[in-house]
């Protein structure tokens, strides 16, 4: 084994064993109820969620069904919580195969596939409806999941999170309010796009960082979902969320293609299917869940706002820039892609109806 690589591997036990420290708790619930020391193939799969939330719980459904539909075959090491590092690093990682799997947030997937960026865009793929009409679109989810092929990285299919608001200290119930807070927001050009087209003062940050940054003041605001806010126990310093409702929280279960292609032929085809079985199972559970967490979070004092229809409508006329500056990264073509439409953001603006 080249030294390089042998030193992240120990650097990633090293980051394992620190943090199950904190962690084992959490995930004393989730051990596996087999012994997985005997299976041929192995894939550690990472995710900086916690498995609680039903877009990150796919890590450990897909273990258990892939364990017994391979018959013992494939073992999925799953790693929630952030436990091998920040999303940016673990990327690294994936793509150098030190791991083999990673369940990204969209947010964070755009630094190596760009075309991901396309569901991060305000108010194109903002519902749940609308992230299942785009997950059935042929073509478009095909063209969409290749986003990182080019980088040795496969794409199998999305899982959600919940849909984009603001979490703050203060109540954020107008667009000149929220141009006073200091936002979190991800290691994410997308992203950094929205917040200066809306006016907004961003604080680029890995998502381990957040707790303390939010409590010292670092950050008045974060911008996220009600189930991870709720979850995540952000709202204990959070107290009040803002329903902008620009975008879903995804995540993109993407794999290192070298080992997928390690796999024999029907092994590869069962875990393939097994991963868009279950992130279709998981995709529905998340919608349930965000209308259970906005409802504990009500229920224990935390106060929900909406902006007025003019600032509504101001947001929306500003992020046509973000699509139109965006738009170049989206359209570029790999050599590996089949389908190479003359404009794709057209094509899904159109097909899912986008009005600014």
């Amino acid at each position: 084994m080249p030294r390089i690589l042998k030193g992240i591997l120990t650097g990633i036990a090293i980051l394992s064993i620190s943090h199950t420290v904190s962690a084992s708790s959490a995930l004393d619930a989730f051990n596996p109820d087999f012994d997985p020391s005997g299976a041929p193939y192995r894939c550690i799969v990472s995710n900086v969620s916690h498995p609680v939330i039903k877009g990150g719980s796919a890590g450990f459904v897909l273990r258990d069904r892939i364990w017994e539909k391979s018959g013992g075959q494939i073992y999925v090491d799953f790693k929630p919580l952030s436990m091998l590092g920040g999303e940016v690093e673990v990327l690294n990682l994936l793509q150098m195969g030190a791991i083999q799997g990673m369940g990204v947030s969209s947010v964070a997937a755009t630094n190596l596939g760009p075309r991901f960026g396309i569901v991060n865009l305000p108010f194109l793929v903002d519902s749940f409806e609308k992230l299942e009409q785009f997950v059935n679109s042929g073509p478009l989810f095909d063209h969409f999941l290749k986003a990182m092929e080019h980088q040795g990285i496969t794409g199998l299919d999305i899982t959600a999170y919940g849909t984009y608001g603001w979490a703050s200290v203060e109540p954020i119930t107008t667009l000149a309010e929220a141009r006073s807070a200091r936002f979190r927001i991800a290691e994410a050009a997308v992203n950094q796009l929205i917040y200066r087209e809306w006016g907004l003062r961003p604080v680029v940050m890995p998502w381990p960082d957040v707790p303390v940054a939010l409590r010292q003041g670092v950050i008045n605001a974060l911008d996220h979902t009600p189930t991870v806010c709720n979850i995540t126990r952000k709202f204990e310093v959070a107290k009040h969320f803002t329903e902008v409702s620009y975008a879903q929280g995804l995540f993109i279960w993407i794999f290192n293609t070298a080992w997928l292609n390690s796999l024999p032929e029907d092994l590869r085809k069962l875990f393939e299917e097994t991963v868009r079985e279950v992130a279709s199972e998981i995709r529905k559970e998340a919608e349930s869940q965000e209308k259970e967490q906005i409802q504990r979070a009500k229920d224990a004092g935390i106060e929900f706002h909406r902006l007025p229809e003019k600032d509504m409508a101001e947001m929306r006329t500003r992020s046509v820039k973000v699509h139109d500056r965006y738009k170049r990264e989206i359209n570029r073509l790999y050599s590996h892609d089949d389908y190479r439409p003359d404009d794709y953001l057209l094509e899904v603006q159109t097909y899912l109806e986008y009005t600014p």
